[in-house]
Parts: C-alpha cells; sequence; structure tokens
C-alpha cells in the first residue's frame, strides 16, 4: 500500500500534463458539459495485471473495441454517405442523428451549443487532428463515464438521448464508476484530467445506460425530407426488457465480462477491487475489426493489428460460446425420405441476430451418403460471402420466406430482418425504411411474441408458426434420398454474418469514395465475412 505522500507527489507530477479537453464555455461563463479525449485517461488505465499475470489494460482492450472505432468504421461512414445522397435536402438532420452515438463527443458539444453534429466535417481525421480529436475518439470514456441516469429507459433517452449535466464548477465534473474512491485517489484523477472527478454512480451497471445508445429509432422520410415515421431500427434494450433477462442479467454482464479475482483499475497507486469489467466489449462485429486491422492505415486506426486481430478473435469466440445452440431430433427415413427437425435456441437476452439490420443468421443442413457423397444441402457459404439458393442475394427485390419445412436445395431458413419501404418494396436504406417485411429472428428466452410491443413483433410467416418461439425455431426437412446408400450423416451448422451480402452489395450505385471504398474492402474480405456460431451431427 502506498502512502498518501507518494499519492499527493503524483498528483504535482501528473498535473503537469495538460489535458485535451472540450469545454463547453469558458472559465468566465457558467461550466457547461464537456469531455475529455481517451489519451487522458489510459495513461493510469493501462499496466495492470490480474492475479494470474494476465494483462488488463482498460485503454488496451478498449482501443480494438468497436467503441473507440465507432468514428472510424467504414461501414458506417459508407452509410451516411449514401443516405444523404438519397435524402440531400436532409444532409445536415441526417448527419447529426448519424454523429450521435458514433460521434458523441463532437455531437454532444454541438447540441449544447444549439448546433447540428457534423460527420463528413471531420473527415478525413488526419487533416486536422486537434479539430477531430473529440470525433474521432468514438465512444469514448468520458462519454460513457459521465452519464447519469437522468431519463433512463424512457424514449427521450434514446437515439444518444443521454444526459450529461453541467457541474458545479469547472474543477469538479463527476465521471462516474462502480467503486468509492477515496480522497487522495479522487484527487489525483481530478489534478491530473483538469477537474474531472471519479465518482460512484451505481447508473454504469444498468442497461438503460447502453441503452441510451442501442436503442435506435429511424426517422422515414419522404419527397421533400418530410417525415413519415419513426422506423424501430436497432431494439436490443426493448426486446431485452421482453425476454428473461430483464432484471436478471444486464447488457454490461454478458458484454463485459468480469475480470477473474481483485485486480487494480489503474496502475497509479491503485487498489485491488472486486469484480473489475474488461473493457472489450465482446459483440457481434468480428468483420469490421479484422477490416479495421487489415487497413488501419487507411482508417486512421490506432490500436495495433495484433490488437484488433485478437479482438476480433474474442468476439467470435463469445459468439461460439454464448450466443446459440442447435440439436437434431426425429430423424427417419420413410422410403425414398429423409425426415428431421432442427431445433434452433438463442442462448441471448435479445434477438439473435440484433441490433443493426444487416445481420443475419442461417442454417447449413447437409445430408452425406455412406460413400461421403453429398445426397442433399441448403443454405452453403458461397466464397463471396452470398448464400447458395437465398433469393435476396441474387435479386435485391426479393428475399427468403421463413420456411416451417424444407424440401429443396433453394429454400434456405435465413433468420433476418428485412425493411420495406413506403410503398411495400425490399430496401436497404434506412431513412427509406418504414417497417419490416419479415423479422423471424430468433427469440430470446422468456419472450412472449403474443403480447410484444409493435416495435419488436415477430413478422411474416413466423408470427403463426408454433413451432418458432421463445423456447426455440423447429426448422423440419424432408429431403429424397435414396435408401440403398444409407446409413446418411447429417450436419447442422448454424451461420452467422454482421454484413450480408445483399447489404455490402447494395451500396454499389453510389459513386461516392465512401461507399465505393467499402465494397472494395468487403469483395476483398468476403471469404472471411461469416463464422459458424453452433454445429451438431447425426447418422441414420
Amino acid at each position: 500500500m502506498h502512502g498518501t505522500r507518494s499519492i499527493w507527489t503524483a498528483i504535482l507530477i501528473t498535473s503537469m500534463a495538460a489535458p485535451l479537453l472540450l469545454r463547453g464555455g469558458d472559465e468566465k461563463s457558467p461550466p457547461k458539459p464537456d469531455f475529455h479525449t481517451s489519451d487522458r485517461c489510459v495513461a493510469c488505465h493501462n499496466g495492470m495485471r490480474t492475479k494470474s499475470g494476465a494483462d488488463y489494460s482498460i485503454g488496451l482492450e478498449w482501443r480494438a473495441s468497436m467503441m473507440a472505432n465507432s468514428a472510424r468504421d467504414p461501414y458506417w461512414q459508407a452509410g451516411v454517405r449514401r443516405e444523404i445522397t438519397d435524402h440531400p435536402e436532409s444532409s445536415a438532420i441526417i448527419e447529426d442523428g448519424c454523429a450521435d452515438c458514433h460521434m458523441p463527443m463532437s455531437r454532444y458539444q454541438a447540441k449544447v451549443q444549439g448546433k447540428l453534429g457534423q460527420v463528413f466535417a471531420h473527415l478525413p481525421f488526419e487533416d486536422n487532428p486537434e479539430k477531430n480529436a473529440a470525433a474521432e475518439d468514438g465512444v469514448t470514456c468520458s462519454v460513457c463515464h459521465q452519464i447519469t441516469a437522468e431519463k433512463f429507459g424512457t424514449r427521450e433517452s434514446y437515439n444518444g438521448g443521454f444526459v450529461v449535466n453541467a457541474p458545479t464548477s469547472q474543477k469538479d465534473r463527476p465521471e462516474y464508476g462502480p467503486y468509492v474512491i477515496d480522497a487522495p485517489h479522487a484527487r489525483l484523477m481530478q489534478s491530473s484530467t483538469g477537474g474531472f472527478t471519479p465518482t460512484h454512480g451505481k447508473q454504469i451497471h444498468e442497461s438503460e445506460l447502453c441503452a441510451t445508445c442501442h436503442t435506435l429509432y429511424t426517422p422515414t422520410l419522404g419527397p421533400g425530407g418530410k417525415k413519415i415515421a419513426d422506423f424501430p431500427e436497432q431494439m436490443p434494450y426493448l426486446e431485452w426488457k421482453h425476454s428473461a433477462f430483464a432484471g436478471t442479467r444486464s447488457c454490461q454482464s454478458c458484454h463485459m465480462a468480469e475480470v477473474a479475482g481483485d485486480t487494480q483499475v489503474t496502475s497509479l497507486f491503485g487498489e485491488p477491487r472486486q469484480g473489475a469489467k474488461h473493457h472489450s466489449f465482446s459483440g457481434g462485429n468480428f468483420f469490421i475489426q479484422r477490416l479495421l486491422s487489415n487497413y488501419r492505415q487507411d482508417l486512421s486506426v490506432t490500436a495495433l493489428p495484433s490488437e484488433l486481430n485478437a479482438a476480433a478473435q474474442e468476439s467470435v469466440n463469445f459468439l461460439q460460446s454464448q450466443s446459440a445452440h442447435v440439436s437434431i431430433r426425429n430423424v427417419e427415413i420413410s422410403g425414398e425420405k429423409l425426415r428431421a427437425e432442427v431445433l434452433v435456441e438463442n442462448l441471448t437476452g435479445h434477438k439473435l441476430p440484433t441490433a443493426y439490420p444487416s445481420r443475419r443468421a442461417w442454417l447449413h443442413f447437409a445430408i452425406r451418403d455412406r460413400n461421403g457423397h453429398t445426397a442433399f444441402e441448403s443454405g452453403a457459404l458461397n466464397s463471396d460471402g452470398s448464400i447458395h439458393g437465398n433469393i435476396n442475394d441474387a435479386d435485391p427485390t426479393r428475399f427468403e420466406p421463413h420456411f416451417r419445412e424444407i424440401t429443396s436445395a433453394d429454400q434456405v431458413e435465413i433468420y433476418e430482418a428485412i425493411l420495406k419501404d413506403s410503398e411495400g418494396r425490399v430496401t436497404t436504406g434506412l431513412i427509406n425504411a418504414i417497417g419490416y417485411l419479415k423479422d423471424n429472428r430468433l427469440l430470446p428466452s422468456g419472450f412472449d411474441k403474443n403480447s410484444t410491443p409493435k416495435d419488436i413483433q415477430v413478422v411474416g410467416e413466423a408470427e403463426q408458426d408454433p413451432d418458432f418461439t421463445d423456447k426455440g425455431s423447429v426448422v423440419g426437412y424432408s429431403v429424397a434420398v435414396d435408401p440403398a446408400l444409407a446409413p446418411f450423416h447429417i450436419e447442422v451448422e448454424l451461420w452467422y454474418e454482421p454484413i450480408a451480402y445483399r447489404w455490402a452489395h447494395n451500396l454499389a450505385p453510389y459513386p461516392a469514395s465512401e461507399p465505393q471504398r467499402m465494397l472494395k474492402y468487403y469483395e476483398t474480405m468476403s471469404s472471411g465475412a461469416a463464422v459458424i456460431l453452433a454445429t451438431v451431427e447425426a447418422t441414420k
């Protein structure tokens, strides 16, 4: 244990470094909410080790996460460019709405000043590093840790509607965390960051904190920029609220793994703490993390390739261990027909897949005869990221229905959200979307589809399917085989793709640099665009 004198010495040393602060006012005006960039945090929150000797550097974990790279995400940049190309009269409002959660520091500061947030004014980041630092830092430390519990769980808090209160003075700006911090340590951080004070706040553990940015209603715009509706684009929080996980497990309990044993949370005179959380934010976007590694120079990425590749693999491991389970039931051969049922169970606390609607999961079902030859196959993944037999990958105006039974190789069970525009056509344009033509994404435990709020309803054939419930999705397969070639070996895989083939290739008509760059990236890396979540085999 280090003494108080050593702490005060550290205060003197660290206070000599001036932090990059992003103020909403000056010293003579009333204090307003402000932020500081992550470099002011990682100086003290790197270099820790667990009891087992593993590195636990919050800053290094965070900088390879999608949170840190939210503004660098080339698919997001391409999507914003596509939307303002489609709706040029509303470009300022669209940029503001897209910056709210991907560039939250710069957008919040604009909001405080009565302005709209901007996206492309900050790109490329390297053109003006000081001006663009706040935007480039993405979902950074002083955003999440300054959010108060005000308006939590309300519609007003969604779409980046979190509240950061104005401080009582320029020298006392609360940053909330899970621990009560003693006065010397608090003064150390306050001095080294220019007035940010570690403050205990239980809201840091609550799902409603995550919901402020991960619950998104997108305005549907018609001719002349007229708002037609609010489209429920991303609803993981509301899905969670309608599941058995609500009140038992929070977003943080799944997506921020707990450090084993007591460990320091700061390298500067830190005391061992119980329940420290990893800040890698494991989720479903391994593909973009791999892309950021491959094209880090193009995208001004600060995390090293080794860190990004490790983070991507951690995301894959997370998905493969905690997302889904598949099983084969009731296999029988009758005459020249093989029949089987596949049960797919969602292990998560929200729909699977959830959030951004480019994501999809699907069943790859194959039968091999006794000689190892393929007797039947549905849902094979092509090398370009498309699914063999999927209508939507071949024709952007059509899509696969939800199947209760599959009888031919050109039928594929795909768990996905298919968007519709105001004329009922299939679209991948968020600002054009007014609702869903299909939403058969797998339901979490406790999710009653018969009492579901309209914004998270099951849509399409799955709504009437009695075997599509919170207990899982049962899909029957009835296919022709030659019984003389028995025994047959059945292989089932549940695949997952963060950016579906159609969502990437619908960028092709847009000549701007961002959509064309993203399409090139996707085509180069499409062979690694998907992973297997779960698998099972049986022989009959």
